[in-house]
């Protein structure tokens, strides 16, 4: 009896006993020391090395997206590392799994809506049928709006302006402004485009899957949430917030 040997392929990366191959780039002689990590990012989502300008926009999109303080995966990571000191990996884990709809994750449906967009055609129409789609279901247009920063998000504004100094500048970004201003036309309110749109917007600009987009925010908040790690061993906050939790759920008993 003869079995076949699985349909199994990666074009992403192989080895031979002297060199190491990345997308068709020696590792060695190629990569290290001449890539940075953002741009050995964007190879690994595009398949390719970044021209100059993708390449301070991409970077720029990863360090926005670093450090948001104490934030529900910041205050995760550090509680998961005090339940589980030996493990450094399972409390950046434990914070990287609430990155969803309500944080980072809005990025992958703004770049979704975007990317399924007609951009060659009348972008106030595609916008308009893009706030009636979320407006009419009650829900949240991603990328769309902050409590904080108004009447624009100045991190969003920094990187359209980077995009711009590019050269890059493209109709995705005109047409996720036009998202954002129909929409607070329709629920009378100020709606800037955030920086997870901006960052929505620009990936869809560079070729990035709309797919992975949110992989942008994931790869950049592990990096801080490490920089959490670090600061949790040097001045714990974990046991502090456990015991406030704890006082404050169960005071109603007396």
């Amino acid at each position: 009896m003869s079995f076949e040997s699985p349909d199994f392929r990666s074009d992403i990366s192989w080895s031979t006993p002297s060199a190491i191959t990345v997308f068709g780039h020696d590792l060695v002689d190629d990569l290290v020391g001449k890539v940075n990590l953002g741009d050995m990012g964007f190879l690994e989502l595009t398949g390719r090395l970044p021209t100059p300008g993708e390449s301070t926009v991409f970077n720029a999109l990863t360090v926005s997206l670093v450090e948001h303080g104490l934030t529900p995966s910041a205050i995760v990571t550090r509680m998961t590392r005090y339940g589980a000191p030996e493990s450094l990996q399972s409390a950046v884990a434990a914070g990287l799994l609430g990155l969803g709809s309500t944080f980072v994750g809005s990025v992958e449906g703004a770049a979704r809506y975007v990317q399924e967009a007609t951009l060659d055609g009348d972008l106030t129409k595609e916008a308009a049928g893009i706030v009636e789609k979320f407006v009419s279901a009650k829900a949240i247009v991603p990328g769309i709006g902050h409590p904080i920063h108004k009447p624009l998000d100045p991190r969003a504004e920094r990187l359209f302006g980077l995009l711009d100094e590019a050269g890059l500048r493209g109709p995705q970004v005109t047409l996720i402004r036009e998202v954002a201003r129909q929409a607070g036309d329709a629920l009378g309110k100020v709606l800037p485009v955030n920086v997870t749109g901006a960052i929505g917007a620009i990936a869809s600009r560079l070729g990035i899957d709309w797919r992975v987009a949110r992989g942008i925010g994931v790869m950049a908040r592990a990096v801080g949430l490490v920089g959490h790690v670090l600061e949790e061993i040097r001045t714990p906050t974990a046991p502090a917030i456990w015991r406030e939790v704890d006082e404050a759920a169960t005071r109603h008993h007396g």
